[in-house]
């Protein structure tokens, strides 16, 4: 059952006003998140837990503005995916238990069970309208399911490892999955049918997003590499790029060319892609893996779960701004990220050095081919 939690004193009804801050505190959890989900139109926030459990808090950039407005305990295992639907009515929920919940978002109550949904754990879970959506499990099975006759429309088992992530095309009719076994998957889910593999890349590929308007697909991997795909060409990737991370376990676009990065270091970084550049550190877990990150719809701010048991509040406002160049200037580098926001660690004076430079003579100049082999 949902746990209404009851009010308590804030800091204005104890005789002081609160300080407003950058970004929202810090929500503490009792267990670590595997996954967190921004409402649509709301300052709400869902996050599912390693124990199965899941909470929902409203949040303030405030001073104790963060508030628990339920939590559910219905998933027996891990819960390893949340979703808001797209009226932010509806919660969705999927576990290694191998159910699916939907909540009602505003009591916490569970309104629909799908059990048994798949024959694995589940892993993965992408909305695609009021009435669709899509299931991955730790076996490489994707399932297409409609609310309106309360079963799946379209079962196939392409992937020979579990499916990490999905993403869809602007005309919902492409759905792209990513695999731990190296692969990105092409699924036409008007047509319902399997459409082709690419070819396996190093490493299991953990997240896919689109970039570029639309153009360009980009994926994380394991081994700490971005692969890029050209719409078109999925069969094969056009470019790769790898980052100086241990892996990269989850990407959320934040710009038409820059992406967020996760990795088990617990450093988020922001990645332009083509010219493909590592711009700096948007902030960090600590040494704690990042399990997911999301771009909230209502303001500049990034959230980020891990391992520390925290889902933490980035600013990237100054991200929309960031203009790379296609050529830069040669010169000694420190090795340390740069800081682009203020939780950032080391200094965010330097935040633009490097970014936006000036055309220089033929002799300062570098072409970075093995950044830059494909362009737009």
């Amino acid at each position: 059952m949902a746990a209404p939690v009851q009010p308590h004193l804030d800091e204005e009804e104890a005789g002081g006003e609160p300080s407003l801050r950058d970004t929202p505190e810090d929500i503490s959890l009792d267990a670590a998140a595997n996954t967190i989900a921004f409402h649509p139109s709301q300052d709400i926030i869902a996050a599912g837990d390693v124990d199965g459990d899941v909470y929902v808090y409203s949040f303030s950039c405030l001073e104790g503005g963060n508030k628990e407005l339920w939590s559910s305990g219905h998933h027996l295992k891990s819960c390893r995916e949340v979703s808001f639907s797209q009226d932010g009515h509806k919660l969705f929920t999927v576990s290694k238990d191998k159910c699916v919940h939907i909540l009602n978002v505003e009591e916490g109550r569970l309104v629909t069970r799908f059990p048994r949904a798949h024959s694995s754990a589940l892993n993965s879970l992408l909305l695609i309208d009021e009435h669709l959506f899509a299931t991955g499990d730790d076996s490489g099975e994707l399932k297409v399911w409609d609310l309106r006759k309360g079963t799946s429309i379209m079962e196939t088992k392409q992937h020979e490892e579990y499916i990490s992530d999905m993403a869809l095309d602007g005309n919902k009719k492409l759905l792209l999955t990513t695999s731990g076994d190296g692969t990105l998957g092409v699924f036409n889910i008007r047509r319902r049918r399997f459409e082709l593999l690419s070819e396996p890349q190093n490493g299991d590929l953990t997240a896919v997003s689109f970039v570029k308007r639309g153009r360009k697909v980009v994926c994380g991997s394991s081994e700490g590499t971005l692969y890029l795909f050209n719409w078109g060409g999925l069969g094969a990737a056009s470019d790769r790029f790898a980052l100086k991370a241990e892996s990269v376990d989850c990407l959320v676009p934040v710009t038409d060319s820059v992406v967020c990065t996760g990795s088990t270091d617990g450093v988020i970084r922001a990645v332009n892609i083509l010219p493909n550049r590592v711009i700096g550190s948007v902030g960090q877990h600590m040494g704690e893996p990042v399990e997911q990150l999301a771009k909230c719809p209502t303001g500049p701010l990034l959230a980020s779960c891990g391992h520390d048991q925290k889902v933490k509040f980035w600013d990237i406002s100054s991200l929309s701004s960031v203009v790379v160049e296609d050529y830069r200037k040669r010169k000694k580098r420190s090795g340390q990220l740069k800081s682009l926001s203020g939780k950032a660690l080391g200094s965010g004076e330097d935040f633009f050095a490097g970014l936006r430079e000036e055309a220089a003579g033929p002799e300062e100049k570098e072409e970075d081919h093995s950044d830059d082999t494909d362009s737009d």
